[in-house]
């Protein structure tokens, strides 16, 4: 029977993403850190229409768009800082970002 060599979590990803300070590597953080931002934009959306009480067929009206793209903003998917600053304003949130190297930013 052959011996089995396991491998760590950190060599898997070495194996599958590239080694720390490739282009391919960072490419792929990159990319992730901008699924997980967005992620985290759509559940802020989510908990403020749930805080409203509004189910995402009344947001999806008050945005003049479908429930099924509200779907898709909660769920972090196609996400613009125009999509965010509508879906806030449709539910009279102020909305501000603090961006590196400018500073806050009122949308």
């Amino acid at each position: 029977m052959a011996k089995m060599k396991f491998k760590s979590a950190n060599e898997l990803i070495d194996d599958v993403w590239g080694k720390v300070g490739t282009a391919e590597r960072d490419a792929m953080e990159a990319q992730l850190k901008e699924e997980i931002q967005a992620y985290h934009a759509g559940e802020a959306i989510k908990k403020a229409r749930m805080s409203k009480h509004l189910t995402q067929e009344q947001l999806g009206e008050m945005m003049g768009v479908k429930r099924a793209q509200v779907s898709r903003i909660e769920k972090g998917h196609n996400l613009t800082l125009s999509t965010i600053s509508r879906a806030f304003k449709a539910m009279g949130i102020g909305v501000s970002l603090e961006i590196a190297g400018i500073g806050k930013v009122e949308l």
